[in-house]
């Protein structure tokens, strides 16, 4: 690149010239070059492309993380519910961490990852968590942003490369969070939200803290077990994991989000429940295949449940 100045009169010579008139004509005004070269070049250096920090991220990911990709498609996935470095994002029920992992250094410093679980009331209503397992999803929100943390040790990003960590649970959140996050993300957890919505709200309760909790213009990115329209309600309420998409679309319209958009990035034909399946019978649990090897592989030809992709926006 060439050299580039900017020509600035020295800040005495302006004053000598002002304070008399010289018998003598004077040299011409000593020019002072400023270098903007530097300024130049960052201005000029390119943004860096959010999909190929995303795609670096990715690839850096352990094996077994990597190994859910074909099913779960998190590029394409994030890409379309429109996350980028920087934000501040709600991740609901982020469970074992799968997309925690992702989010935390695509994020980068200069985000936020805020986890949310379930109002601690829903809890003992699965029947399937003793009472001490209870009484620590009770602490939930104060412990997981410390276990996040000492788990990204192992990870192979800097700690000052990662988001920024927080979390609530649903019911709960804190009056100084709202109006702050980016996006939400709800994958695969609306289902006991629906199951449990007549036994307690929680449903309606948890649509309307993701309301509070995002910007005007803030997103909310949905993947969830879809059932098929002809299923019966009954089947599709929630307890067998899948809910249809117009139940969905309708629930979020009536906490007051517009619905901007849906992808078939994480459908799956294949994916024919019958009227007594629930969707853990596929992989990765094969929850019914037990001593089945045959059932197993006839899961595992299927693959990961059929997924509805929904994208819905909080009104600026």
């Amino acid at each position: 690149m060439n050299r580039i100045g900017v020509v600035i009169p020295s800040v005495a010579l302006v004053f000598m010239l002002a304070a008399c008139q010289p018998e003598e004509p004077l040299e011409a005004p000593v020019e002072e070059q400023v270098d903007i070269e530097e300024i130049e070049a960052e201005d000029e250096r390119p943004v860096e492309d959010p999909s190929m920090h995303l795609s670096a991220v990715l690839e850096a990911q352990p094996a077994e993380i990597r190994a859910r990709y074909p099913a779960r498609n998190p590029q394409p996935t994030l890409e379309f519910f429109g996350i980028e470095p920087g934000m501040t994002v709600v991740e609901v029920l982020p469970g074992g961490g799968w997309y925690t992992g992702i989010l935390l250094p695509y994020l980068g410093s200069d985000g936020h990852l805020v986890g949310v679980t379930y109002n601690h009331d829903m809890w003992p209503k699965f029947g399937m968590f003793d009472e001490e397992i209870i009484e620590t999803m009770r602490t939930w929100p104060e412990d997981w942003p410390g276990q996040i943390v000492r788990a990204a040790e192992d990870w192979p990003f800097l700690p000052e490369d990662l988001a920024e960590v927080s979390a609530f649970e649903f019911g709960a959140m804190p009056e100084e969070a709202s109006g702050t996050a980016d996006a939400a993300l709800l994958i695969r957890g609306l289902h006991n939200l629906a199951r449990f919505e007549d036994e307690g709200g929680y449903m309606t309760e948890a649509l309307a803290d993701l309301y509070k909790v995002l910007k005007p213009g803030g997103t909310v990115g949905v993947v969830q077990h879809e059932a098929r329209e002809d299923m019966s309600d009954e089947f599709a309420g929630g307890a067998r994991g899948y809910l249809k998409k117009e139940f969905v679309k309708e629930r979020f319209i009536e906490a007051g989000f517009e619905f901007v958009d849906e992808s078939d990035i994480n459908e799956n034909p294949a994916d024919q429940p019958g009227d007594d399946d629930f969707v853990w019978r596929l992989p990765p649990t094969l929850a019914t295949s037990g001593d089945d090897p045959e059932l197993g592989r006839e899961m595992e030809e299927i693959g990961e449940s059929h997924r509805m992709t929904l994208k819905f926006r909080k009104p600026e």
